[in-house]
């Protein structure tokens, strides 16, 4: 029989566990959310590649690409080496690409706490643009040379801004790498203008952002650079919401200083790998962030800004290649389109997220 003397512990207890009870069910729903997210996101980004592939110019049924894909063949040796040869390393570069990029834009934001500070932003993007120009028009050189210039480029140019601007503070390295984006445009410029015509137009298809080049070397670089990088963005991204509150209190809890900086160098190098793959993809890093984050309620998605990359990519690259008449437009140009009008309404809406005043 219970004493009188143990029933306030009892209705302790009770008010504890209520409490911890609540605390569960508040953690569960946004994780719930967020595999709910993940799992339409992987859809549609499975449903975009399937189209991809049997959709377009020349068309294929599922079991036609089914048997096409793990040899059996269908005996028109032409829709097998449009399938294989064109179509599917095309689809795998852009899904790969596109993951780079999100992932990418994804951390700069997230680590930097500013939903401006992504690739196109603070001169990544223009970096490796002005190295793969530097490379056309200076030293003639030409397909993966130009890939490899401007995956150096990029790393190159977001590891000088981050020196000038001493930090990962965000506005000023934002600043920073809008100065450096600027001078590297200006060099880009000025190259053009001794440049010949036919030159110059091999330039400016490839910096806009194109996968039309897009073959097996270019998959399988990519599938390396995402092998080997990804455990390593799981590693150093596991504190990332930690992150979010500031560097002085993430060390105060405990989170060792150099992660941060850990962090931001692996998304360089996979903006790197995916600017190797199909160049400065206009815009494709800055939207997948808060695209994703928007999904999940506020919530940082690494995995969700990597599948909504790939996603747009996939959409902007067919789009572009089959729905605009007789244009085969590059993607960098269809996620352009979209990009900038999605950066003027983040900053009228300030980037606080309150409505314009």
């Amino acid at each position: 029989m219970t004493s009188v003397s143990e029933r306030p512990s009892e209705v302790l207890t009770h008010i504890v566990t209520a409490d911890v009870e609540r605390v569960r069910r508040a953690r569960r729903g946004p994780r719930r959310r967020h595999a709910i997210v993940l799992a339409v996101l992987g859809a549609l980004a499975t449903t975009l590649f399937a189209v991809h592939l049997l959709l377009g110019g020349y068309t294929f049924t599922a079991p036609d690409a089914f048997r096409i894909v793990f040899g059996d063949g269908i005996g028109r040796p032409t829709a097998e080496f449009i399938l294989m040869e064109s179509k599917l390393p095309r689809a795998l570069t852009a899904l790969g690409v596109g993951v780079c990029f999100g992932i990418g834009g994804a951390v700069f934001q997230t680590t930097l706490r500013n939903p401006l500070a992504s690739p196109d932003i603070i001169g990544v993007s223009a970096g490796a643009s002005t190295a793969a120009v530097v490379a056309l028009l200076s030293f003639g050189l030409r397909g993966d040379a130009v890939a490899a210039a401007a995956g150096v480029g990029a790393v190159a140019t977001a590891l000088l801004v981050r020196w000038v601007s001493g930090g990962l503070g965000g506005y000023r390295l934002v600043l920073v790498g809008v100065g450096t984006a600027a001078a590297l445009l200006s060099v880009m410029h000025y190259l053009f203008t001794r440049a010949a015509v036919w030159d110059v137009q091999l330039a400016l298809r490839w910096i806009t952002g194109s996968l039309s080049d897009a073959d097996w070397q270019k998959v399988q670089v990519l599938a390396v650079a995402l092998v080997v990088l990804l455990p390593l963005v799981w590693w150093s991204g596991r504190d990332l919401r930690v992150n979010e509150l500031g560097a002085d209190t993430a060390t105060g809890l405990g989170v060792p200083s150099r992660r941060p900086e850990i962090l931001m160098l692996v998304a360089v190098l996979l903006i790197g790998a995916g600017v190797a793959g199909a160049g400065p993809v206009s815009f494709l890093a800055f939207l997948s962030g808060p695209i994703a984050r928007g999904l999940n309620r506020g919530r940082t998605s690494i995995a969700g800004a990597a599948l909504v990359g790939g996603s747009i990519l996939l959409a902007a690259d067919f789009v572009g290649a089959n729905l605009i008449g007789d244009v085969k437009m590059p993607a960098g140009i269809i996620t352009g389109a979209v990009g900038a009008p999605f950066l003027l309404w983040l900053m009228a809406r300030g980037a606080s997220g309150r409505s314009p005043r």
